[in-house]
């Protein structure tokens, strides 16, 4: 396992020496057609797979049938399929007119030729759907409408209607007779029958001239909407059809070129018209920037050299568009790789869902380069495999991926690591094999071990096409998930930092603490998730039924009461989606480092927010205390006050998993808790409130303890257990909240999450929550595996000043205990008990009379009856007492005063023995 450790040092090492700016492009481009799916060597390679591969035979046939249904019928009517296209047969219009997300005409001049009818909507809800193929009545156009299946009535009956009410359903039909032109194209360069070329002619002549003479859609709104159109959808990211046209085209070349010359130029010209309207709408900074130059690069492929066209825009012009040139709305890939990825980290500036699409289009397009124009992209942007080394990070202990923002939690998608194997494998770079096969191993035990007759193929032509199985070098061993993840991982670009104990499935813990910096990010001020026993515990809420049109999104799912985060006045909100609100990060420990690095005992993190809605100061110190292999907690301390006074109210809202909550005082006593119809839309307050129900609360300054409950299938009932410090004027609430949508789709979750609301925890501090923070410790536990702690106490605390400072007291069954202060002013003296400090965080942990840990973060005093820590600059100090010797860690230098003997230490990152 030391191999793998330096393979990951030193590829980490070298994928650091990311090179910006202009990629050289120079490799020889064939000039024969097909060159998209495959080359002159694939006809030979495709009919030997048909005669000696089962499943290749299989697919063949299901193809050649499924398409000979057609061409019969194109042999005995030629226009039967063409004339189904959805066109604007009779008014040949020209110019497009929508309104906002809504087609509303179409007009202008009459073009020598039926024009492409444009798209309904750009949702997909539609009204009247489409009619099967052979009743779509030919060549539609009466008075601008279809004639299309209306979904209500019984039978559903076609009528004429408005496009508007047709939803995306004018794409598909035309999708659906696209790709069996397409089908056609392919297997007349596989077997010569004229028969299927001339379906396929027939389609494609009509639909690229209905292009050529069709303009880009105007919005009567001259609104956002004019910038996203495409040719055919409403977005150009889902210029879906080009998807068939293009290997049409590539396999159908060098029959329209012989017997359609003169309209050679008009299909270009189309083309071009489509590419260069996807350069100029879109949106460049995320992840449709990569799917629009997916688009522009497939017609790249199968145009001709810049040379032979007058405006001298070719195949060389539209693949260095794509590697090298920007306009406002598409960037180049370097450009874009430069904006969306850190550096430092590898992160991508989105959400962990979006993050694995935008890796998957990287590493696809190193494919694509790779396989075609046999160019190394991943050389040119080392930074992708920075970003696919990154991506464990992520992940919980459970191997599932942190839920915030727009996201859906699963589990790590491998492809772009198979891919960074195979474009090593293609370059010869032996490194970059190694480092991501041993990572492969990791997280796809089964990767490369396919044997046997491939099984369920699809009925496609990509079929035939599909990439070579994966062959990985059987030396290299699997890398542990432990080298692949950091105890505390930063990520400024998403405001997103992760602290964990360990990688083990049931008993490791880890923080997912993110705020709202980057694309597909929600309004959640400083929002938290636990994990605990194999689950994330605490989760975010996710998206949505709807995703993120959807009013529930836009109400609750993307607000603050969604999150495990504190809302102030009731009003806290900013942006979703693209935002630009993050935390800072005052102060941790251990440091964020790079993947691999010795889990530690304590870990701890300080962050700041500024809510910008009620102009309110936030800072969230959150931490974990290891007390045995299989035995933790986390600490939570969250301060929140408004800048210039005036505080109604601040509320810490806890969502957890589970079909039980009980709450109580933190002494088993009943608190009597009331319905109430608190925490409401009523007053002024956020729509999310609305969300909440069967609400209960009681108003009390005593300690509670809370218990989220998950009936377990196997009867080892899963606990989160809460204890949370009282206060003056706080109000506690128990709660049910829309369901947890982001797990909705998990498999093998412990209960139907779709049907359970979310458990819902409440505190309410009147006035400010700055000098009475909100604090609390949270513990998993099963039936089988009991919690440690037998009690949690927040005794006084002395200051000279009054300030923020909190003392915790937390009992172990095992006679352990741990006495924990944290102070907003780490500059002044607090003392609780016989321990006194002048640190952001302290600990000291003592078993049975015997000190075991002692902690100083962010401080330089930290003094207890038989130890004492002093640093001159503030400084994170770890003592800890292991196999009968101390060992440290420090950030600075430092005294230690133990057992009457003074320790001179200088500054270490690894622990060291005390001597």
């Amino acid at each position: 396992m030391r191999v793998v450790s330096l393979l990951i040092c030193l590829f980490i090492s070298g994928i650091l020496q990311a090179q910006k700016g202009h990629i050289t492009f120079q490799q020889q481009l064939p000039d024969s057609h097909p060159r998209y799916l495959t080359d002159a060597n694939g006809k030979s390679e495709t009919l030997h797979l048909i005669k000696t591969e089962a499943w290749a035979k299989d697919v063949f046939e299901k193809l050649k049938r499924r398409t000979d249904i057609y061409a019969n019928l194109t042999d005995a009517q030629p226009d039967w399929l063409l004339s189904r296209l959805a066109m604007y047969w009779q008014s040949h219009a020209t110019d497009v007119y929508i309104k906002g997300e809504t087609f509303d005409h179409a007009g202008g001049e009459k073009a020598p030729a039926p024009t492409v009818r444009y798209t309904g909507t750009r949702g997909t809800f539609a009204t009247h759907g489409r009619p099967r193929l052979e009743d779509v009545v030919p060549y539609d156009d009466t008075d601008g409408n279809v004639t299309f299946c209306n979904n209500a009535l019984p039978g559903r009956p076609m009528e004429s209607v408005h496009p508007s009410k047709t939803g995306r359903n004018i794409e598909s039909l035309n999708r659906e007779i696209m790709g069996i032109a397409r089908d056609a194209a392919f297997l007349y360069w596989l077997t010569g029958q004229e028969r299927y070329a001339k379906l396929a002619t027939g389609v494609f002549d009509t639909y690229m001239t209905g292009i050529y003479y069709r303009n880009v859609p105007i919005d009567l709104n001259h609104g956002h909407q004019q910038t996203l159109v495409g040719m055919s959808s409403f977005e150009v990211i889902h210029e879906d059809i080009l998807y068939d046209i293009v290997p049409l085209y590539d396999f159908l070349y060098d029959y329209l070129n012989a017997r359609h010359t003169d309209k050679m130029d008009i299909y270009a010209e189309a083309f071009k018209k489509w590419a260069d309207n996807i350069i100029a709408n879109g949106v460049p900074h995320n992840n449709w920037n990569l799917m629009q130059a997916r688009y522009i690069m497939n017609i790249g492929m199968i145009l001709e050299d810049n040379k032979q066209y007058p405006d001298g825009k070719g195949r060389e012009y539209y693949i260095d568009y794509v590697l090298n040139r920007s306009s406002i709305r598409q960037w180049s890939l370097a450009r874009l790789a430069d904006y969306g990825f850190d550096p430092q980290t590898g992160i991508w500036a989105e959400c962990p869902g979006y993050c694995n699409v935008v890796l998957n289009d990287y590493t696809s397009f190193a494919t694509l380069f790779d396989r075609n124009l046999n160019f190394d992209l991943v050389k040119a942007l080392p930074v992708i495999s920075k970003a696919v080394s990154a991506t464990p990070q992520y992940l919980f202990p459970n191997r599932m991926l942190c839920g915030f923002g727009d996201t859906h939690p699963g589990y790590l998608n491998t492809a772009p690591i198979s891919r960074l194997i195979q474009n090593a494998q293609h370059n010869g770079k032996k490194e970059q094999e190694d480092y991501f096969t041993a990572m492969l191993k990791c997280f796809n035990p089964n990767a490369g071990q396919e044997t046997g007759m491939k099984k369920d193929v699809r009925v496609s032509i990509n079929s035939f096409f599909d990439d070579k199985p994966l062959e990985l070098n059987p030396a290299i061993e699997a890398g542990k998930i432990e080298d692949y993840v950091s105890p505390l991982f930063y990520a400024p670009n998403v405001s997103w930092l992760v602290q964990r104990n360990g990688m083990h499935p049931r008993h490791s813990l880890m923080i997912s603490l993110n705020a709202s910096e980057g694309n597909h990010m929600h309004a959640n001020g400083i929002s938290m998730e636990l994990y605990g026993k194999g689950y994330v515990l605490g989760p975010d809420a996710g998206i949505g039924l709807y995703s993120y049109s959807g009013l529930d999104y836009l109400e609750y799912y993307s607000q603050f009461p969604s999150h495990n985060t504190v809302c102030v006045d009731g009003i806290s909100s900013y942006p979703v989606m693209k935002s630009n609100h993050s935390f800072d990060l005052k102060s941790s420990f251990p440091a964020s480092s790079k993947p691999g690095s010795a889990f530690t005992p304590v870990t701890y993190s300080d962050v700041y927010f500024r809510e910008p809605e009620s102009r309110a100061d936030q800072t969230r110190l959150m931490g974990i205390v290891t007390t045995g292999p299989e035995t933790g907690y986390y600490v939570d301390i969250f301060r929140s006050r408004k800048e210039q006074g005036g505080d109604k109210m601040h509320d810490y809202f806890y969502h957890n998993l589970g079909q039980t909550l009980t709450l109580t005082a933190a002494d088993g006593s009943d608190l009597n808790l009331q319905p109430t119809e608190e925490l409401a839309f009523a007053g002024a307050h956020l729509y999310a409130y609305s969300y909440i129900y069967d609400k209960k609360s009681a108003t009390t300054d005593k300690d509670i303890k809370a218990t989220f409950t998950i009936d377990m299938p196997d009867n080892d009932d899963i606990s989160m257990n809460l204890w949370m410090k009282g206060e003056a004027e706080r109000e506690v609430f128990t709660a049910l909240s829309p369901m947890t949508e982001g797990l909705s789709r998990t498999p093998s979750m412990p209960y139907n999450i779709k049907e359970q609301p979310t458990l819902t925890f409440v505190a309410r501090q009147k006035g400010e929550a700055w000098n009475r923070p909100f604090v609390a410790v949270y513990e998993p536990s099963s039936q089988k595996e009991p919690g440690c702690i037998s009690e949690v106490s927040f005794p006084e605390v002395n200051s000279k000043n009054k300030n923020s400072a909190v003392s915790v007291c937390v009992r172990q069954k095992d006679g352990r205990t741990d006495y924990i202060l944290s102070s907003d002013r780490p500059e002044e003296i607090c003392t609780s008990g016989n321990m006194s400090a002048q640190a952001t965080y302290a600990l000291w942990g003592n078993k049975q009379g015997n000190d075991c840990t002692l902690f100083l973060g962010n401080g330089t005093l930290l003094s207890t009856p038989n130890i004492i820590i002093k640093s001159a600059t503030p400084a994170n100090v770890l003592l800890e007492y292991k196999n009968g010797t101390w060992h440290y860690t420090a950030s600075a230098d430092c005294t230690v005063s133990l057992n009457k003997k003074t320790y001179r230490l200088k500054a270490v990152s690894k622990a060291t023995e005390l001597k």
